[in-house]
C-alpha cells in the first residue's frame, strides 16, 4: 500500500536532530524554542568552530546555518555537515543575500537560502517541503530601497567598515555614504 505525502514526509523526518548555528542570541533562543515545539531535538551554536565542533560530535538531519557568524563564514558548516551526512537538509539564513552566495550555498548543499528576517513557520516550511517542490514566492518582498541598503551594507562589511574604501567601490561620494549609513534600514 503506498504512503501518501504526510505519512511520508512524516516517516522521513522521523529522526529530527536539528543544528541551529547564529550569532544572534535572542534569535537563536526563540527559533529553538519554536523547532523544539514542532518536534525537533535541538542543539544550538553561536559560532562556526562551535557549529563545526557539533557536526564532528554527530552530524544533524536537519541544520539552519546563518551565512555570516562573527568568527567566519557559516557555509564552513554547511560544507561540513554534508561530508558527514550526504542527506542532511540544510538551510541557510542571511541578511546579506545576494545571487553569488546562494549559489554557493547551494552547490555546499544546501536546500534553501532564507533571507532575514525569517520567522519559525517559514523556516520550518523550508525544511520539511518535498525536494520537488517550488518554493512559494515571499508575502513581504524586501523593497527596491531595503534590497540598496542591503547591498551597501554588505559593500561596507567586505570593506572592513572603511566608509573611504566602500564610496570607492560604489562609485558614490563619501559623504552621501556617511548620510545613508547614519540611517535607519528602510522597510
Amino acid at each position: 500500500m503506498p504512503l501518501d505525502q504526510d505519512t511520508a514526509q512524516s516517516a522521513e523526518s522521523a529522526n529530527k536532530q536539528l543544528l541551529l548555528v547564529d550569532d544572534d542570541r535572542p534569535f537563536l533562543q526563540r527559533l529553538g524554542r519554536a523547532m523544539e515545539s514542532r518536534g525537533f531535538v535541538v542543539a544550538t551554536a553561536d559560532s562556526v568552530a562551535e557549529g563545526l565542533a557539533n557536526v564532528r560530535a554527530g552530524a544533524p538531519d536537519f541544520a539552519v546555518v546563518d551565512m555570516r557568524l562573527n568568527d567566519g563564514n557559516g557555509l564552513d558548516v554547511v560544507e561540513a555537515i554534508r561530508a558527514k551526512k550526504t542527506d542532511a537538509r540544510v538551510i541557510v539564513l542571511t541578511g546579506y543575500g545576494n545571487i553569488a552566495t546562494a549559489v554557493t550555498a547551494v552547490k555546499l548543499g544546501a536546500i534553501d537560502y532564507l533571507a532575514k528576517p525569517a520567522d519559525a513557520d517559514e523556516v520550518y516550511a523550508a525544511l520539511m517541503r518535498h525536494p520537488d517542490d517550488k518554493a512559494p514566492p515571499p508575502e513581504n518582498p524586501m523593497s527596491a530601497d531595503r534590497v540598496r541598503w542591503e547591498h551597501i551594507q554588505r559593500v561596507y562589511e567586505l570593506c572592513d567598515r572603511n566608509v573611504s574604501e566602500t564610496a570607492r567601490r560604489l562609485n558614490m561620494h563619501r559623504r552621501t555614504l556617511q548620510r545613508i549609513l547614519a540611517k535607519r534600514a528602510p522597510r
